[in-house]
């Protein structure tokens, strides 16, 4: 794709992302030639206008965290994009409150954030390895919002809107010590979760959910980021979501959810949608 193409895109997605505008063709309906490359190119820009109107990038969320769906989409790995200072939020004690910015087609998703101590700078690490690299993990929400028409697109759709991201909500950090690593292996990729909305059960998620664990996400994620030479690898500091551990839920403006963590050291967390 041309220079021009992708800055026409990047635009026309970050207009979508703040006005809340649909865009009616996906880019893989109109271009021939755009695939992931082409998307990732399309997220950078969106990037770089960000930043250029005064945001900042705090970390990554990830995509289709499933190798299930990577070989029914042809998928090698997962894919990312970039979260920002304006849109992660921080709960105070188990709840927080989110102001969503225009009612489209938003949904809401539980995932494990992992806060950075240090780069991740080597692939093929596993569980136990990927998670001396972690100064903290907590549980949150994700809110996704799709400018798509009925929630069809492609992968590379997918990463040139941003990753579908509108939000994300985090709640009470769990300090990630040496000794309580070993433990953490074995929790996170078994343990349980329920979501429910106004008090009402929803549905029951589990670590298994991504890629058989959070962890075994955030490690993947880091390879998949040294495989590609144009991207950064995982730096100090940064966020990671690693996807969704249920299917991802409407929601409306005056709800409240709530996920309760079963298997892990982990507060719950309330979120109201204003």
């Amino acid at each position: 794709m041309s220079d021009s193409d992708i800055d026409s895109l990047a635009r026309e997605m970050l207009d979508a992302h703040t006005t809340g505008a649909m865009i009616p063709v996906p880019p893989s309906a109109r271009y021939e030639d755009f695939d992931l490359n082409s998307a990732y190119a399309v997220e950078a820009e969106f990037s770089r206008l960000r930043k250029q109107s005064g945001r900042g990038t705090v970390g990554l969320k990830v995509g289709y965290a499933n190798k299930a769906v990577w070989r029914a989409l042809k998928l090698e790995t997962l894919v990312w994009a970039h979260m920002y200072d304006d849109t992660v939020h921080y709960a105070r004690g188990d709840s927080a409150g989110l102001q969503l910015p225009y009612d489209r087609s938003s949904k809401i998703e539980p995932e494990i954030i992992f806060r950075l101590k240090q780069p991740v700078t080597s692939a093929g690490l596993d569980a136990a390895a990927v998670l001396q690299y972690v100064e903290w993990l907590a549980i949150g929400f994700e809110i996704i919002d799709c400018p798509y028409p009925d929630w069809q697109f492609k992968p590379a759709d997918f990463v040139a809107a941003a990753g579908l991201h509108m939000a994300l909500v985090v709640g009470r950090p769990l300090p990630i010590e040496s000794e309580l690593v070993a433990t953490l292996v074995n929790g996170l990729a078994s343990f349980k979760l329920r979501i429910s909305k106004d008090g009402q059960f929803v549905e029951e998620g589990s670590g298994r959910n991504s890629l058989r664990s959070p962890a075994l996400c955030l490690a993947e994620l880091a390879g998949a980021l040294l495989r590609r030479p144009e991207a950064a690898p995982l730096s100090t500091g940064e966020l990671v979501s690693t996807g969704t551990l249920t299917s991802g839920h409407p929601i409306t403006r005056g709800e409240t959810w709530e996920v309760e963590v079963e298997g892990l050291p982990l507060s719950s967390l309330t979120l109201r949608l204003t």
